[in-house]
């Protein structure tokens, strides 16, 4: 077995870690001018490491910042929840993106309005809804939502108010009920039912109404009955009777009416303008 010999003058061989060169003995460090260059050497591998650690954490930022991106355009077109797809269609309302709300609506939609006679069906008739609604809406009007409900993944359930430059408007609040659907990996609207704050209050009334027509449906079942699975019938029965009886008198004096009540309003408009043109003129 050889043996390790030592002439005199030279330093024994060693291997140098980087990690152990912090911890060198005197017994074993070299001269002056190798100790400068290893340590020359450690700062160039720690700069080295350094840029490394800095250009992969650029890098897992920038994949994670992707990744992240990804998962919110996903999270877009699955519409993330029927509560979050009601808000961004509300918000496509009120900025008047019409082209980005007719993407919530289903071709076979069923979108009813209690203010209507009439649901509207298919995506033609509530497209046309929603062009009217917006463009009545004007510049200041927006709907504020108040709370958001869902039953399960595909309803939900909204109550909103109109406001006008942040005033509550009277008589504008209301619920909407939305039934989704899956379409390209996103939710639509496949059913929708709106009811809308009545501005007439009969208040009492409504429960003595309730007790009379209760009472004369337990006294005549069968006419409540019928009378209950056909209101159509009984539509066109009413409107044959107006019609023919009541329209020759009635009818002049709506239309008389109605002429009256658009002469107040212009009045009424034309006196507000004055009063703003004053206003501007002497205190704007």
């Amino acid at each position: 077995m050889a043996a390790a010999v030592n002439f005199p003058g030279q330093l024994p061989q060693q291997t140098i870690s980087l990690k152990g060169v912090a911890g060198l003995t005197l017994a074993s460090s070299p001269s002056k001018r190798s100790c400068q260059l290893m340590l020359s050497n450690v700062k160039m591998e720690q700069v080295a490491c350094l840029r490394k650690q800095v250009t992969n954490k650029s890098f897992n930022k920038r994949w994670v910042n992707l990744v992240v991106s990804a998962a919110a355009d996903f999270d877009l077109k699955l519409g993330s929840s029927p509560s979050n797809m009601i808000k961004q269609f509300y918000t496509c309302i009120n900025d008047k993106k019409l082209k980005e709300l007719d993407g919530y609506i289903s071709e076979d939609c069923h979108f009813e309005d209690c203010s209507f006679l009439q649901p509207m069906q298919g995506k033609r008739e509530v497209m046309h809804f929603f062009r009217q609604l917006t463009a009545g809406m004007g510049q200041n009007m927006k709907f504020i939502i108040e709370h958001v409900c869902e039953d399960d993944e595909m309803t939900a359930g909204v109550n909103w108010h109109l406001e006008w430059k942040t005033i509550q408007i009277p008589f504008t609040r209301g619920c909407s009920f939305y039934e989704c659907s899956h379409k390209n990996d996103r939710l639509i609207i496949k059913k929708a039912l709106v009811v809308i704050e009545s501005p007439i209050k009969p208040g009492g009334i409504v429960l003595t109404l309730l007790t009379n027509v209760t009472a004369i449906f337990d006294d005549f079942p069968r006419a409540a009955e019928w009378l209950l699975k056909s209101p159509h019938v009984i539509m066109q029965f009413c409107s044959k009777i107006y019609s023919r009886l009541l329209a020759p008198f009635v009818n002049p004096l709506l239309a008389s009416y109605i002429r009256t009540w658009k002469l107040i309003a212009g009045l009424f408009a034309f006196a507000l303008n004055i009063v703003f043109h004053f206003l501007n003129k002497y205190f704007g």
